[in-house]
């Protein structure tokens, strides 16, 4: 194959060097990442975010759809390729028709290897100023110092109780339609919006531009990973699962947004989720934030004590378990008819990938680590006293 002059052009290389040189100054200073998540990271989220906020549709998603277009272009033409240069030498090939193919084929693959590079820049460049320097922060202190050491069962149950009794009260407070299921009246996004406002006094990183938060179009391929949204650093977008049931989206939403102001860890992102939606005047969004934090703060306490003790204590009502499903079992009937894949097999890679790509930027805990929320809540728990008030 013939190649053109390379397109690891010195710009290109510069570019990848000052990436470099960013992150390992990310990785090395604390305090480097959060003047730059405090002061430019904001300056880029309203800038390239009302862009990519003018049209309904992700962007982010339409992108990852280019992308694996792309390689799967590169790898059928490297097939091709390379059996056309095996078939030209083992032939002796020289007729006019395998040259012009030949001569096509060296031109595409010029394309390739000048775009090539580009891209790998312009990826490095995204990735870092709107992902990986975020997971050099430091980390969300609730209570404004943190706790000495970790909270203890008598915490936990009291936070557990708390949480379920709550959820058991809105789950019959909040409307419901002619067939039983909760509804909601409004614009659930501007919602969200509203309520992430609501805390910013209190976090002031929480404040200024909003995008809104989208809907995927491949909602039923997320229900088959098991997720309920997307931050997309390349669009800076906050996308949420439109297939799941209804009361996962208020939370997921606010989840979302609190990833576009710069909280990427997952359990910070979860208590801000949590946060905002219990803040709000919404009933609906308060339920869906009691719900979005019962699975983590009951399956703590549920591991910590014994059968019967479990048992003694405040039983999550079957309306509660009905709304608290990510799927309803018709939902699920539906996704799987259209599925490609396996659900078995989409929710190994996707698990597989997350956790491998938080370990890879630093959260040694990996995926485990959304579940880090308990702990947020109980700083705020006990630094504010809130629930326990407003039980």
């Amino acid at each position: 194959m013939k190649k053109g002059r390379s397109s690891f052009s010195l710009p290109i290389i510069i570019v990848i060097l000052l990436c470099v040189l960013f992150n390992l100054a990310a990785w090395k200073s604390a305090a480097f990442s959060d003047f730059y998540v405090t002061y430019v990271f904001p300056v880029i989220t309203s800038a390239y975010g009302r862009i990519t906020s003018l049209v309904g549709f992700s962007v982010g998603e339409k992108m990852l759809v280019a992308v694996v277009l792309y390689l799967a272009v590169v790898v059928v033409f490297i097939v091709f390729h390379t059996i056309l240069m095996a078939i030209g030498k083992l032939r002796n090939n020289n007729g006019k028709r395998y040259l012009l193919i030949r001569k096509k084929s060296d031109a595409f693959s010029n394309i390739l290897y000048r775009v090539t590079p580009v891209l790998l820049a312009i990826t490095t460049v995204v990735m870092s100023l709107n992902c990986f320097v975020l997971y050099h922060c430091s980390k969300l202190e609730v209570a404004g110092l943190p706790r000495e050491d970790e909270y203890n069962l008598a915490e936990l149950t009291e936070l557990r109780d708390f949480i379920v009794r709550k959820c058991n009260e809105l789950s019959k407070q909040v409307p419901h339609d002619e067939n039983g299921n909760v509804k909601f009246e409004g614009d659930m996004a501007q919602t969200a919006i509203d309520a992430m406002q609501n805390i910013s006094g209190d976090y002031p990183r929480l404040s200024g531009y909003y995008v809104k938060p989208k809907a995927l179009f491949f909602s039923d391929f997320m229900c088959q990973q098991f997720m309920q949204g997307y931050y997309f650093p390349f669009s800076m977008e906050a996308n949420y699962n439109d297939t799941m049931n209804m009361l996962n989206k208020p939370f997921t939403m606010c989840h979302e947004l609190a990833h576009t102001h710069g909280y990427i860890y997952e359990d910070e992102a979860n208590f801000f989720g949590f946060l905002a939606c219990i803040s709000s005047d919404n009933i609906v969004f308060q339920y869906s934030g009691y719900l979005g934090v019962l699975n983590y703060v009951n399956n703590d306490f549920y591991k910590a004590v014994s059968e019967k003790e479990y048992k003694s204590h405040v039983k999550i009502s079957d309306r509660v378990k009905y709304d608290n499903q990510f799927l309803s079992q018709e939902g699920w009937q539906e996704v799987e008819k259209k599925a490609v894949i396996k659900t078995a097999t989409v929710k190994k890679a996707a698990d597989a990938f997350i956790d491998t790509n938080l370990k890879v930027n630093g959260v040694e805990s990996g995926k485990v680590s959304y579940a880090h929320v308990v702990g947020l809540i109980m700083d705020y728990y006990y630094d504010n006293s809130v629930l326990a008030s407003a039980g």
